[in-house]
């Protein structure tokens, strides 16, 4: 990626603990080792090389990433891997598998000290190194075209029987799996890395409404249920639409589920990490991986010391079986948790419509605003409707009983503030709320908000 600085242990060399047949011979010849490890300018470097044993991770490769990674910390520096493995060394046997834990406690010391990670998979990169310090990376990008699994397919293949074909082991399956956060060209691997390190802007891949307002021409309907209507028309800018805007810069956290977005991020000249929820994918419903993306980002935010910044649109989580069968209410509570531990600052944006629980996860942070003709509801109208009069029809009037508006909202004590209906107006907001907001105000908010609708029982 970058020249190295400074080249690290050059010295070390293995004892070839197995004795294994021709090992010796091979060591003996090899020009150099798997790994090399140093430091750049701005990062320390760990890089794979393909060519000596096929990348493999024997003692000497494990020591060198263990000592990186520590050295890293030392320097409060970030790691950047560039793998490409064919996993742990054989001819080492479990000297060489042992170098997996190992690997990933030295990652885990690096993240408890708050720095950042990342890993780019070159073609291939499989076995123990992927299933260790390879995975342990806050941040995975894989060279477009690249094979990128635990077993090889050959392996896969000759133990099972079975052949993966398409179905797994690439850079789009992995993708669309979740499980690296951007696929890219060999000639856009560096830009990445020097985007999500904080180096250079790397604009966020949707194009921006900015300045649009909610509707041109507000639709049929008057008071809350008309409220309601605008939250949710068409043209109404969502939130990624919102973070193109507000973002100068986006380094993708990648999840499964299109509902809900994430990513390294410039805001008000601030290294952020935000949320968008996004309206227009599928129904707007976020799953249980959209939730485990929403606290996978407030987690690094939170090790990093970066402020988290949510914009949510949506009209509540998925009611799906395959949802309920897959933790939803679980991962709901776990969001709401990771928000609520959050040691660094937080505001969150109601852009559209906020539905329940699944939305209010998203949204517990130390400032909550709540854009004019934004909506944010107990439930949604047509789910009162269900319930009261078991007849979704009667959405419209049972609307102005639920309180949902944003002068309701404010009225309530559950939002922080209204502010305008363009982008350009959040952008104001954000920056300032993000200058004056501390951790925990959620947890004061909330309580002042129940402390004025709560009734002193008289005893009796």
């Amino acid at each position: 990626m970058h020249p190295l600085i400074e080249e690290w242990d050059q010295d070390l060399r293995s004892a070839d603990p197995l004795a294994f047949p021709g090992y010796a011979e091979r060591l003996a010849s090899a020009e150099g080792e798997s790994v090399r490890t140093g430091r750049t300018e701005h990062y320390v470097a760990v890089d794979s090389r393909f060519d000596v044993f096929g990348g493999s991770m024997g003692v000497v490769a494990g020591e060198r990433v263990v000592r990186a990674f520590d050295r890293a910390v030392a320097l409060r520096l970030p790691v950047v891997c560039t793998t490409r493995s064919g996993g742990a060394r054989l001819q080492e046997g479990m000297v060489a598998l042992i170098q997996l834990g190992r690997t990933v406690a030295a990652a885990r010391r690096h993240a408890d000290a708050g720095l950042l990670s990342l890993a780019v998979h070159r073609s291939p990169t499989t076995g123990g190194v992927l299933a260790s310090y390879g995975s342990a990376c806050d941040l995975r990008a894989v060279e477009e075209g690249a094979t990128l699994g635990f077993a090889g397919p050959r392996v896969v293949e000759l133990t099972t029987g079975r052949s993966v074909g398409r179905a797994s082991h690439t850079a789009a399956t992995a993708a669309a799996a979740g499980l690296v956060d951007a696929v890219l060209s060999p000639e856009d691997l560096r830009a990445w890395v020097e985007a999500a390190l904080g180096l250079v802007d790397r604009p966020f891949p949707v194009a921006s409404r900015r300045g649009a307002a909610a509707a041109e021409s507000p639709p049929r309907g008057e008071g809350a249920w008309g409220e309601v209507l605008r939250s949710r028309h068409p043209d109404r800018p969502t939130g990624v639409d919102v973070a193109a805007a507000l973002c100068r810069s986006w380094v993708e956290l990648a999840g499964s589920d299109p509902t809900v977005r994430a990513g390294l991020a410039r805001v008000a000249g601030r290294r952020v990490v935000v949320i968008a929820s996004d309206r227009r994918a599928r129904d707007g419903r976020p799953t249980p991986p959209a939730f485990r993306l929403a606290q996978r980002a407030v987690h690094l935010a939170g090790r990093l010391g970066l402020p988290v910044v949510s914009l949510v649109d949506t009209p509540g989580a998925d009611p799906s079986p395959d949802s309920e069968n897959d933790g939803l209410a679980a991962e709901i509570a776990a969001t709401f948790a990771a928000m609520a531990a959050l040691p660094t600052p937080s505001v969150a944006v109601c852009v559209g419509e906020g539905g329940s629980g699944g939305a209010l996860a998203l949204a517990w942070a130390d400032r909550l605003l709540v854009q004019e003709h934004a909506v944010f509801s107990v439930i949604g109208p047509e789910g009162a409707a269900a319930i009261f009069e078991r007849d979704a029809s009667a959405a419209p009037r049972l609307a102005s009983h639920l309180g949902l508006t944003s002068g309701d909202l404010l009225r309530l004590g559950v939002v922080d503030g209204v502010i305008g209906e363009t982008s350009e107006a959040v952008a104001e907001a954000v920056a300032g709320a993000l200058g004056s907001a501390r951790p925990g105000e959620r947890e004061r908010r909330a309580a002042d908000a129940s402390a004025r609708w709560l009734r002193s029982a008289t005893p009796r």
